[in-house]
């Protein structure tokens, strides 16, 4: 019999464990959900590989998150959202390479929840995912994360509980290089988002309005209708439609949002990045949203690109760049004499974030500024190469997973290999392995593929990351070391196809 973990399977054992709280709840919850042919998260193996990424030199840092009802100001506007803190994003978390990172989350929601650690390598009872890894923290409970932090780079936090990631409930996560040579001044985080909670609609509200299209048959001839043909939806009846579609991407999204943020502020009222002229400064971008791609770019320079996804690439200058939702990318740039735009375009939607940067005197560029550099060089990151020390090494597959993207607007239904995560068996891999799986989309909508616990490298380009942006009718292949035992997530990260049913569990067999 073939080792075997549904999403259904999964619910059931939430509903069995009602009434455990605490990590060893927890603990003793997911250890017995998982057939005894695979690799529990709570498993020894798990814990020796654990075991060996501690360093004697590491230190233990300590925080305190606190998800909670909170009113944020998005810079003139206030709006009632969920979020870990009074301003998004959420606490800056900063850990040096093999530290340990201790965080005891409270949960003040009036729901369950959970963090996940987004690009992290970590062990796997420590991912996040209620389900698999735990049970929810729920309302009122707490819950203790720890873990080392193996690599360095720009990471982020979010809950990994329906559509929380789309309110306030992000944060950063940087792991420095205690060998790094730094070659900047300053350093910046810069995170993008799409906006919608305390606007008139939740996401859980969007997401309910997505999923009601086309359920019930009220719009003959249109179930079933391949994504992408439609454009997108505003998550309200079907008179919210709209086309959005890039040059770049294809299909760009499925929701509307009335705000798009950079450090949580709309363009009306943007926050400020001073420097001085001609200082080197490293900015680290991390893309928040739950549905949109971004087009990032500075005006009046060019940016190099240094990073992805937390790891080195070969520097790479660009006019601009386009992050998919969950990528993060370090760029540098030498600063001008002024005040310029830093402008984070809606890709295919039409709006955009805004932020200033200001090394000396100058007006301040409107709101819905528009720079030449957006229209030039464009990267997308996937594209890039790897610095030579993490490039990984070159041998053939041992294991090969081959994942159909495809989806419908009428129903609301993405499916891997023609179905939904709640009717699909995990991709089994075994220890050691070198994996290899092909990303195949046969839809007219861009896909985000994030790989949980373990950083991948594009087959085309060698690029070392955990997400990566998959066209419309192309395949991207990836590749990794199975070397961090356990169950982890593989999906889409549009937060509302992910939980529309684009996403597998990919399980460590013993």
């Amino acid at each position: 019999m073939s080792p075997t973990l549904t999403r259904r399977r999964l619910l059931a054992g939430v509903a069995g464990a009602a009434g455990l709280a605490g990590a060893g709840g927890a603990a003793a919850w997911a250890g017995g959900l998982f057939d005894s042919q695979l690799v529990a998260p709570t498993a020894d193996l798990v814990a020796r590989t654990e075991a060996a990424r501690r360093r004697a030199d590491g230190r233990t840092v300590r925080v305190a998150l606190n998800p909670r009802p909170v009113t944020l100001d998005l810079g003139g506007r206030q709006v009632q959202t969920w979020g870990y803190h009074e301003s998004a994003p959420g606490p800056l978390i900063r850990a040096r390479a093999g530290d340990v990172l201790r965080v005891e989350v409270t949960n003040g929601l009036a729901a369950g929840t959970s963090v996940h650690w987004h690009g992290v390598a970590l062990r796997n009872d420590m991912d996040g995912v209620p389900g698999v890894t735990q049970q929810p923290i729920a309302a009122g409970g707490r819950h203790t994360y720890e873990f080392t932090v193996p690599d360095p780079g720009t990471y982020f936090y979010h809950p990994h509980s329906g559509v929380q990631l789309d309110r306030g409930l992000y944060g950063v996560l940087v792991v420095d290089d205690p060998h790094e040579a730094g070659r900047y001044d300053q350093e910046w985080i810069v995170v993008l988002d799409d906006w919608v909670d305390g606007t008139g609609r939740t996401p859980d509200d969007v997401l309910a309005s997505l999923q009601s299209m086309g359920g019930h048959g009220d719009m003959p001839g249109m179930a079933g209708m391949d994504h992408g043909s439609m454009g997108g939806m505003s998550g309200m009846p079907m008179g919210g439609m709209e086309t959005m579609t890039s040059p770049l991407l294809g299909g760009a999204g499925d929701v509307t949002y009335p705000h798009y943020l950079i450090n949580g502020r709309t363009p009306e009222a943007p926050v400020t990045l001073a420097a001085r002229p001609r200082q080197p400064v490293r900015i680290r971008l991390v893309n928040a949203a739950s549905d949109t791609a971004f087009r990032v770019a500075l005006g009046g320079h060019r940016l190099t690109v240094t990073h992805s996804d937390g790891f080195p690439v070969t520097p790479t200058a660009c006019d601009a760049l386009v992050l998919g939702m969950g990528e993060r990318a370090d760029v540098t740039v030498e600063l001008s004499d002024g005040v310029f735009p830093l402008v984070a375009v809606a890709e295919g939607k039409g709006g955009q974030g805004l932020a200033l940067v200001r090394t000396g005197a100058g007006s301040a560029p409107s709101a819905t500024v528009h720079l030449p550099e957006l229209d030039r060089r464009v990267l997308l990151t996937g594209g890039l190469r790897p610095a030579d020390a993490v490039r990984l090494e070159r041998r053939e597959a041992d294991r090969v997973h081959r994942l159909v993207l495809g989806g419908s607007m009428m129903p609301y239904r993405w499916t891997l290999n023609g179905a939904a995560f709640d009717k699909l068996d995990p991709l089994v891999v075994g220890q050691g392995e070198r994996v290899r799986l092909e990303f195949v989309n046969q839809t007219t909508m861009f896909h985000p593929m994030h790989v949980h616990g373990h950083t991948f490298a594009v087959a085309d380009t060698g690029v070392r990351k955990d997400t990566v942006i998959v066209v419309p009718k192309q395949t991207v292949a990836v590749e990794f070391d199975a070397t961090n035992p356990g169950q982890w997530m593989t999906h889409c990260h549009n937060i509302y196809h992910a939980e529309s049913g684009m996403m597998i569990n990919l399980a460590y067999q013993k």
